[in-house]
């Protein structure tokens, strides 16, 4: 069962945001766009409320993704998760015990079959396909990869979420408030 069968994973985009989703129900929730300084804090934070915090290894600002960066993420900081589209930070994750999330963009065939072609070298837990608004991609991919498939990225209603999980998704990042109101009961 991963993400302990949790459908929504709420993604953070400012401390403000964090504030809100780590009082919330949801279990696992995706960090994006702080600051390096405020990690540290955030994953305390996160833990504090019972919270297994996924940390978008790209989107942290002032931290570079080169494998000193990996090192630091995993030895320092030990998220639940990275999510990346870096190859050394998804073979790190995966070498320290962390959930491993190959973020994968969809913007033409070339870039899907370079993406296949580094999956099969990260071999990641699972994929993160952006945008989450073409279902019968998610498909395409899984099929392809055998690798369970998240989505995310503009998605903004219950027909498309309906639509992704048909499609196969077996979870859905989302930074948009509405949707985790609906999908879990305390947030304020």
């Amino acid at each position: 069962m991963p993400f302990n069968d949790q459908k929504i994973i709420p993604a953070a985009r400012t401390i403000k945001q964090f504030d809100k989703v780590v009082k919330s129900e949801f279990e696992y929730i995706v960090l994006l766009e702080v600051h390096l300084s405020h990690l540290r804090a955030l994953k305390q934070e996160a833990e504090r409320h019972g919270k297994k915090l996924i940390i978008h290894a790209d989107l942290i600002h002032g931290l570079k993704t080169d494998n000193f960066a990996a090192d630091y993420l995993c030895n320092d900081i030990r998220p639940a998760g990275i999510i990346s589209t870096r190859s050394n930070m998804i073979l790190k994750a995966k070498s320290r015990g962390i959930l491993a999330i190959q973020r994968v963009f969809l913007i033409d065939t070339i870039a899907l079959e370079k993406s296949y072609s580094l999956l099969e070298q990260t071999a990641p837990d699972f994929i993160e396909l952006l945008p989450g608004v073409i279902p019968e991609m998610i498909k395409e991919v899984y099929t392809h990869t055998g690798i369970p498939v998240i989505t995310g990225g503009l998605i903004r209603t219950d027909e498309q979420i309906k639509q992704a999980f048909d499609a196969g998704a077996i979870a859905i990042t989302t930074s948009n408030k509405e949707l985790w109101k609906r999908f879990q009961k305390v947030v304020d």
